[in-house]
């Protein structure tokens, strides 16, 4: 007889945890993941990156021979969440303002949003809102943010949906074509996870470094 500790414990779930969101949720669980990371700002310390690594890890059956995902509807699924997430988001900052942050005692989420307002003002609309899709926190505030700052709708549309193609789709792939090119890749699940993630913050770090790079030549040319 199954006892309510026991029961219990089997419903259990590690929101931090990508294999155990996906164990519980599976490929629905992708698309509500990546909504509530991108377009709540309640959802700032959800795993996405790790999330669609491993979702697309699990399509291929080598990294856990219990759960097996299926590609095609995880990619609409991951496309679906991330981009009707942060439109969602851009909506709520339009229409709240910065009430909603104000709101939140979280430091971390604070700091994101600090980032996300340095980012929009240094790169310009367009680059910003593609390069905070990368950026964990940051690509949860940016929405918002956007919103509050009066980002044309147009604008923030054709560049989040640009930027949540090719983080949801190219993440999931990466992790499709590992799992399909490595033997036993879950035994270096934890590894690669973190390599992806260090990889997703290159196109940041390459534009800070040219901005720093062209100011600094502004500065010996005046």
């Amino acid at each position: 007889m199954t006892t309510a500790m026991d029961l219990a414990s089997q419903l259990a779930v590690n929101v931090l945890d990508a294999r155990s969101l996906l164990s519980a949720f599976g490929v629905l669980g992708v698309g509500v993941v990546l909504f509530a990371e991108t377009g709540l700002l309640v959802g700032f310390f959800l795993p996405g990156d790790s999330l669609l690594f491993t979702a697309g890890l699990l399509c291929t059956g080598a990294a856990d021979r219990g759960l097996k995902l299926s590609l095609a509807p995880l990619l609409v699924a991951a496309a679906v969440g991330a981009l009707a997430g942060s439109q969602c988001g851009y909506l709520l900052g339009r229409r709240a303002g910065g009430a909603l942050l104000a709101r939140s005692r979280s430091a971390r989420l604070h700091e994101g949003a600090k980032r996300a307002e340095e980012l929009l003002e240094r790169y310009g609309y367009a680059k910003a809102i593609v390069l905070a899709r990368f950026v964990p926190v940051v690509r949860t505030v940016l929405n918002p943010m956007a919103g509050a700052l009066g980002v044309p709708v147009r604008t923030f549309t054709v560049w989040q949906v640009t930027g949540g193609l090719v983080w949801s789709l190219g993440l999931t792939l990466a992790g499709y074509a590992l799992g399909s090119s490595v033997p036993n890749v879950d035994r270096y699940l934890l590894p690669m996870v973190a390599v992806i993630v260090a990889l997703s913050l290159i196109p940041l770090a390459a534009e800070v470094y040219r901005t720093r790079r062209d100011a600094k030549a502004k500065e010996a040319r005046g």
